[in-house]
């Protein structure tokens, strides 16, 4: 007979990485999980999972075997809920940075809740990274080179590190790179293109650092810009709505950029089992080939 309690406990266990979790989450106890287990790799001749302490890891027939029966065993689960009237929820917890969450990912949220009813999203808002073995997130839209050991990664979006201003500071296309150094220059310390790299990449030299205005926060950056106080140098990721609505103008003649990667999709490999955070990358993904199929083209 098809062993569909040791099958549960096999999906609860891999989907947590734990064998209390999921001892917890289900009802019984660790040791009862543990007998689960043993019997279903008895029954299948194979084994599933080795312990690492507390946690768990799937061999190479547990990865098979969890891909082979995940959508089944969450269709099971919905179909069992729905029959006692019951609407089933997962949460999933997003960290990223407060101008990454307010700037572009807050005003696209609503697309995902609409397609994933049954999901709850926590986003938390944060420039500080995630260790997942200690903090419960599931997924984080992480700042910074993309080389972090051990996790999975998967970039977001090239973005375009541009000059801008308010347009009552100076019109689109209106001055040169030289005249910048007659304003003052707003930065966000944590940037990863910083003015003075800017303007080595022109062939000018840095100006005085005496007019500078700097933030450990890119969306005050761009507040500060749209406030008329200076001129910024931030990714266009990052002001796509005050570009669009015209708070904020390229005020070069000739728009020299440069073309980074700074924001990445971060967590451990073995969170893509969990078929919120692969609904989560595939949706934020193709919103961010969307955005980049959008942007206009400029000059290098």
């Amino acid at each position: 007979m098809t062993p569909f309690r040791a099958i549960s406990v096999f999906y609860h266990v891999a989907t947590l990485n734990s064998v209390m979790a999921a001892a917890e989450q289900l009802g019984v106890t660790a040791s009862a999980v543990s007998q689960q287990l043993r019997a279903l790799e008895a029954q299948l001749g194979t084994v599933l999972v080795t312990r690492q302490g507390r946690r768990i890891r799937l061999t190479e027939a547990g990865e098979r075997y969890f891909e082979l029966i995940s959508d089944q065993v969450e269709g099971l689960i919905r179909a069992t809920e729905t029959m006692r009237g019951a609407r089933t929820t997962a949460k999933l917890t997003i960290r990223a940075t407060p101008t990454v969450s307010t700037k572009w990912l807050l005003p696209r949220l609503s697309g995902f809740l609409e397609a994933n009813p049954s999901i709850d999203v926590r986003l938390d808002g944060t420039n500080e990274p995630t260790d997942f073995a200690r903090d419960p997130v599931d997924l984080e839209i992480r700042h910074g080179t993309g080389r972090w050991p051990g996790l999975h990664i998967l970039p977001l979006a090239e973005e375009s590190f541009i000059p801008v201003c308010a347009p009552q500071l100076a019109q689109g296309a209106s001055i040169g790179p030289e005249d910048l150094v007659d304003h003052r220059l707003i930065q966000s310390l944590k940037a990863q293109v910083q003015w003075p790299a800017w303007f080595a990449a022109q062939g000018l030299p840095a100006p005085n650092t005496a007019r500078r205005l700097s933030f450990d926060r890119s969306h005050m950056a761009v507040d500060a810009a749209v406030l008329g106080l200076g001129m910024a140098l931030e990714s266009t990721l990052m002001m796509e709505s005050e570009l669009a609505a015209g708070k904020l103008v390229q005020p070069l003649r000739e728009a020299p950029l440069i073309r980074i990667t700074t924001q990445w999709l971060v967590c451990p490999p073995a969170n893509l089992r969990r078929s919120r955070v692969r609904r989560f990358i595939d949706w934020v993904t193709a919103e961010a080939h969307s955005w980049q199929a959008a942007q206009p083209m400029q000059k290098d």
